[in-house]
């Protein structure tokens, strides 16, 4: 999922690079929800494995 934030970034950085804003705009705000997806998601792995790690 990281790798797909961060390909959208770079597709919105060479897009805005060409003078494409909207659709820098528009990849750069896909690159932000997933980036905060795989964050939320991560945190939550990080939980889970602590609290089964810390039940055994």
């Amino acid at each position: 999922m990281l790798r797909f934030a961060i390909l959208f970034l770079v597709v919105a950085l060479v897009a805005g690079l060409f003078g494409f804003g909207y659709v820098a705009s528009t990849f750069m705000d896909v690159a932000k929800i997933l980036f905060f997806v795989f964050v939320v998601l991560a945190v939550l792995s990080l939980l889970g494995g602590f609290a089964r790690s810390s039940s055994a």
